[in-house]
């Protein structure tokens, strides 16, 4: 099985002080050997696949960066920051608070809260027929690095009505491509969006 490409790795993106490409090659590694194993959840549910995406992210730089998971319960419970800066105490400043997100889309970012702090973002696609490399049926092919203040999100409200379902409560970065660029400290050369899609670039419709 082939590692995540070297040379598809951007030097010179703002990253948060303990974070490095090195620890986010071996976490992209990691994670895409993990995610192998839940490919059937992604075709039942694809809203909780990408909620386990970012999980392995959270655990991945937990075990292999600078940061470390947060380990107080009502912090957790609050959901922000999923990641510290170790040894930055109980309550880090947003400057060494990180969270992490899958995503299947190559722009949004989502959050039920709207903290400020710096984001990574896991860009996804499930590639069934493993086109793209044999032994591998998720590719994270995009990593998003970008730090965010409270100003940066808008809220989407709910979906949801009286005594129905739907998601609840979002927040969403206000025009995403445009605060993301320049924030993609990795991004695979042999991946190309076609009708907003990521797709292998000699790809036809082999994708999931």
């Amino acid at each position: 099985m082939m590692m995540a490409r070297k040379g598809d790795f951007a030097k010179g993106v703002p990253l948060p002080s303990g974070l490095d490409i090195a620890s986010i090659h071996r976490a992209v590694d990691y994670m895409e050997k993990e995610l192998a194993e839940f490919v059937d959840i992604y075709h039942e549910q694809a809203n909780v696949f990408s909620a386990i995406v970012g999980i392995l992210g959270t655990r991945a730089l937990d075990q292999l960066s600078g940061y470390e998971k947060h380990r107080n319960i009502d912090i957790a419970q609050q959901r922000f920051p999923d990641l510290k800066r170790r040894n930055s105490g109980p309550n880090p400043p947003p400057e060494l608070s990180l969270e992490s997100k899958g995503s299947k889309r190559p722009w949004a970012v989502q959050s039920h809260y709207n903290h400020p702090g710096w984001y990574i973002v896991w860009r996804y696609l499930v590639d069934s027929t493993e086109s793209l490399e044999p032994g591998k049926p998720v590719i994270v092919w995009r990593v998003d690095v970008v730090f965010l203040v409270a100003d940066d999100w808008k809220y989407e409200g709910s979906s949801a009505g009286e005594g129905k379902g739907g998601r609840t409560h979002t927040f969403g970065v206000k025009n995403p491509s445009k605060k993301l660029k320049g924030s993609a400290v990795y991004s695979r050369s042999d991946v190309i969006l076609r009708q907003g899609k990521p797709v292998p670039s000699d790809a036809g419709d082999e994708l999931s």
